[in-house]
């Protein structure tokens, strides 16, 4: 029982000296645990609103840069006018939670999976990289004209991601990343189908 109560001394003792190395090195000659200096302390108050369960994969993204005009055209006045430099990414993805058990049919040696249609789950501006390179006669307009340029930025991204082939690219990279893990989870040769009568929609 002894030993037991001498090793947490000595566990304490180990403590207190590293606790007055590390304040030493900090240039504090006096330990945290004696000295009066203020200390900052943050109150949260965090309420989990909702839980998603997330099962889309995503297979392929699409950097762009954008240099977008917007102006308000006037009868009179000078035209109020906004140009931004935008920066955003489209994201195509497939949504493995829509696989259900009779979407998977194996055969002696083949194990074939019917895939959802490949989605464009995300397309968005990075406000980070993006800013206001100049604007022109907007005086108090100017909130407004930037807000709509950003607005018709995003849905730029989204036409042109569709355009490119996006949805085209994702099922393509599924076969790539999905098809070698299937086959050595299952010890079969593994065959991704995806409809054939995809829709894509392509904004006018």
């Amino acid at each position: 029982m002894r030993w037991i109560v001498r090793l947490l001394v000595l566990i304490l003792l180990l403590a207190g000296l590293q606790s007055i190395w590390s304040n030493f090195r900090a240039g504090n000659w006096v330990p945290d645990w004696l000295g009066s200096q203020e200390k900052s302390e943050t109150t949260h108050a965090l309420v989990l609103e909702e839980i998603t369960t997330m099962g889309k994969l995503e297979l392929v993204k699409y950097n762009f840069k954008d240099v977008v005009e917007q102006q308000i055209t006037k009868m009179w006045l000078p035209n109020a006018k906004a140009i931004l430099i935008v920066q955003g990414e489209a994201i195509g993805c497939i949504d493995l939670t829509k696989v259900e058990i009779a979407d998977i049919t194996s055969e002696a040696e083949t194990l074939v999976v019917n895939m959802p249609e490949p989605e464009l789950c995300v397309f968005k501006i990075d406000h980070s990289k993006s800013r206001v390179y100049n604007t022109e006669y907007a005086f108090n307009e100017e909130a407004k004209l930037v807000q709509e340029a950003y607005k018709q930025a995003e849905k730029q991204i989204q036409r042109s991601a569709l355009d490119m082939g996006i949805l085209e690219q994702t099922q393509i990279n599924a076969r790539k990343i999905l098809t070698p893990v299937l086959e050595k989870a299952s010890g079969k040769k593994v065959v991704l189908k995806f409809p054939l009568n995809t829709k894509i929609d392509k904004l006018r």
